[in-house]
């Protein structure tokens, strides 16, 4: 717990001092008079934060001028502080206001009980000359600072490190950003860049694309020819009253390459803002030396047409050979401020928007931005005259729709709408599902402008696997030459795990080769090798998604549910409403991979409003509860995000198909259920369960279950003793339900309105029971410690049969 959290729960003043005794690690302290004493500092403390900076100064003083007058110690430094902030500050800087004795200061009869007039005179003569703390967000800076004070008598302003840019960058955002008055936050980086990269006068780089200024006394901002000013310097000041600056030499261009860390995270996923870490592209190096030989860096021109600001291209030793070009000028004004790859042609240059005509062709006449020198090897190398590495590290965001692109509303639609780049619309017509990817829309141009290239490509492996881009991979042809694969943490700021390959293909338009399968070696998020993974392109028939035959709906109406026992609210695109001849419940088994597999799996007792599943009939239940089981039953982790479900590859003995069934009928995802009068569309509904392995007398139940379908089907099989260990401990479990006294808003909450209730139901309900608190509680423990061994038991089979490849 932080200090600041601790802070707020305390209700004197003595746990105020005790809070920051122990936070600053205080040695040979006192609590007297002075709050807390020690010989370099002294504390005036207050709970709340009602007290102002300068009240508590004042009341400081007061013992420092009693010091003073009768030839006491006086310590190098003062702090002050409450339950929100603080504030240190040399005593040297008021001596001479309290030495002047044409001053008369009217101080009081006590340090509590200071006069207006001290606190008048106090304030104006000790000014701004004090560096102050917000404790919620400056705690670090803070205790450094009074350790820095305490060790080396001075306040030492902290440092901007790689380290914390980013805790900097938002804080500069709060003080300072959003002062500036008209400024988008996707302008913030340049801006703090202008500011940080200044020693208040001078700045460190020429030519940033921002500027910081001065208009009198107040600083202003300039971008792109227009000036900035702040609506309030308190927290300018305040800010680099806490900080240091400019960052020291050795870290500024490393800082001013780590810009996309500071960008809006929506704005990042459309540009593809994400920075390749060094030791990962130290790792792509070896691997382009082993796979292209040691002298490709001077045989092959390299063309990165999303290099951001250039760290992928830093460990090239042969500038002159290589074509960077980004979305943003900006990224390009700060590699030549930062100086990266000078030898470079480095061009702003919207890949997926320029030069593209409305038929879907190129022509570079359109925007002349292309260097002249880059057209002529581009046709060279059509020619077969020269050698183009294409070295990138594409965006990676993700449309569902153009529509939904369109109006802004796309998963990842971002400022223009990912499917409405201008390739997207126009030029991959023949690409499928590929124009929703961004790296796609990148992989696609690529392969119709330099159809020859080596293309090294860091990305998603989804190109490989998704079940969706079957017709990409049927269209672009090129050969899997190396590769490995790294864990998505490794990159700061990407949202989940999964691993991002770094793959080297080699393209022919000329050849038919169709991904089959792609074998990597597998780096964690350190870069250090953890073995080989195989990725693989499953054929469509192959899926166990298409494993079992659906059953179609009727036109018998039913309540379409959202959750086990919740109506579907939707008025638009409603799904799940039509029942089917002998169904017992409905499946939802929407997408074919582990990621998607782990959220969108579930067993319900109506109708889904989800859709993208099916009904489940006796003569499809076997295979649902093997589906089921297998979907969920292997956690998802990044090494295994897009791997798909396969059909089984050789018959499935009983007792697998027993062992999941128990595990279906006890999984999370079971959501089964019983309810009367569930409210939707003016009328109102019960639910059936028929997913219950007991009878009313086996768990004690207060009335008859309207459904023993579960159990006549189970009669005639044969259990495992995992399986059946689930079975008994559930069965107990079943009976506390039924001994369990639920008061009213448990029952309504639950809908335990009927006795054939489901597992949803009993252990919510349970789990509700026990955390009022009031009773024994009801324990899962022997249940929970059945279910893990037959979970450990089936796993290994879920590899053995061949639903997931290892």
């Amino acid at each position: 717990m932080s200090l600041y959290e601790e802070l707020q729960k305390v209700s004197s003043e003595e746990d105020v001092k005790d809070l920051y005794i122990k936070a600053l690690k205080l040695k040979g302290y006192q609590k007297n008079l002075i709050d807390i004493q020690t010989k370099e500092v002294w504390f005036e403390a207050k709970v709340g934060s009602k007290n102002t900076t300068y009240a508590m100064f004042t009341q400081l003083l007061f013992y420092v001028n009693y010091a003073l007058e009768h030839g006491e110690y006086i310590p190098p430094f003062l702090c002050v502080i409450d339950s929100v902030k603080a504030a240190l500050m040399k005593t040297d800087i008021a001596l001479p206001l309290l030495k002047d004795k044409s001053i008369k200061i009217k101080w009081g009869k006590s340090a509590s009980d200071v006069t207006q007039d001290a606190l008048d005179k106090v304030s104006q003569f000790i000014g701004t000359h004090f560096v102050s703390y917000n404790i919620k967000f400056n705690e670090k800076e803070f205790i450094e600072a009074v350790h820095n004070a305490i060790e080396k008598g001075e306040i030492i302003r902290t440092q901007i490190t790689p380290d914390n840019l980013k805790q900097v960058f938002d804080k500069w955002v709060d003080m300072i950003g959003k002062e500036i008055k008209g400024v988008a936050p996707e302008d913030y980086a340049l801006l703090f860049y202008a500011d940080t990269m200044n020693d208040g006068t001078v700045s460190t780089h020429e030519n940033l694309p921002a500027e910081l200024l001065h208009k009198g006394t107040k600083p202003v901002f300039s971008l792109n020819g227009k000036l900035y000013e702040l609506g309030s310097v308190e927290g300018y000041r305040k800010f680099w009253a806490i900080f240091d600056r400019p960052p020291k030499e050795e870290y500024r261009n490393y800082l001013l390459e780590r810009r996309d860390t500071l960008i809006p995270y929506d704005e990042r996923s459309f540009k593809g803002a994400y920075y390749t870490p060094l030791n990962v592209v130290d790792k792509a190096y070896e691997l382009l030396n082993k796979t292209l030989g040691d002298g490709w860096q001077k045989e092959y021109i390299v063309w990165d047409m999303c290099c951001g600001v250039g760290n992928l291209e830093t460990k090239h030793s042969n500038a002159r050979n290589i074509y960077m070009s980004t979305l943003d000028q900006a990224d390009v004004d700060v590699m030549k401020a930062a100086k990266t790859c000078v030898a470079a042609q480095r061009f702003q240059y919207d890949y997926l928007n320029d030069d593209i005509t409305d038929d879907g062709k190129i022509d570079y006449s359109l925007t002349n931005k292309i260097p002249q020198s880059l057209q002529k090897i581009i046709a060279d190398s059509k020619a077969g005259k020269k050698k183009i590495l294409v070295l990138i590290n594409p965006p990676y965001g993700e449309a569902t729709s153009s529509d939904n692109a369109r109006k802004g509303t796309g998963i990842d639609a971002s400022k223009t709408g990912i499917k409405l780049t201008h390739w997207a619309e126009f030029g991959m017509k023949k690409w499928g599902k590929a124009s929703n990817e961004l790296f796609l829309q990148f992989v696609t141009r690529i392969f119709e402008e330099i159809p020859n290239a080596t293309l090294a490509m860091f990305s998603k492996m989804k190109y490989v696997t998704a079940q969706t881009l079957d017709v990409f991979r049927n269209t672009w042809s090129a050969e899997f030459l190396n590769g490995f694969a790294v864990h998505s943490k490794s990159f700061e700021g990407l949202r989940g795990d999964f691993p991002i390959g770094f793959l080297i293909w080699k393209q022919n338009s000329k050849s038919s080769t169709v991904i089959k399968e792609v074998s990597c070696e597998l780096l964690d998020k350190d870069s250090n090798p953890i073995g080989q993974k195989t990725f693989y392109n499953a054929k469509e028939n192959e899926l166990l998604i298409n494993w079992i035959d659906r059953v179609k709906p009727n036109k018998e109406n039913c309540i379409p549910l959202k959750n086990a026992i919740l109506p579907a609210t939707a008025t638009k695109d409603l799904r799940g409403t039509k029942w089917a001849d002998g169904a017992l419940g409905y499946f939802w088994c929407n997408s074919n991979d582990t990621q998607q597999a782990e959220s969108r799996t579930a067993l319900f007792s109506s109708g889904f409003n989800g859709g993208h599943g099916f009904y489940v009939v006796y003569e499809n239940l076997e295979k649902v509860a093997v589906e089921l089981t297998v979907r969920k039953i292997i956690p998802h982790v990044w090494k295994n995000d897009v791997d798909q479900f396969l059909k089984p590859e050789k018959e499935l003995s009983d007792e697998f198909k027993n062992d999941c069934l128990i595990w279906m009928l006890f999984a999370g995802c079971n959501l089964t259920a019983s309810a009367n009068d569930l409210e939707w569309n003016n009328q109102k509904w019960s639910i059936v369960n028929h997913f219950i392995p007991f009878t009313e007398t086996e768990v004690n139940a207060n009335d008859r279950f309207e459904s023993d379908f579960m159990v006549q089907y189970m009669q005639d099989k044969t259990f495992s003793k995992e399986a059946q260990n689930v079975l008994d401990e559930g069965k107990k479990i079943w009976q506390k339900y039924f001994e369990t006294d639920f008061n009213h808003e448990i029952r309504d909450k639950y809908k335990l309105n009927r006795a054939d209730v489901g597992w949803y139901q009993i252990r919510f309900a349970i789990k509700a029971y026990n955390e009022l608190g009031e009773n024994i509680p009801i324990s899962f423990e022997a249940f929970e410690n059945a279910y893990n061994e037959l979970t450990e038991k089936l796993k290994p089979q879920v590899y053995s049969y061949g639903f997931l490849k290892a």
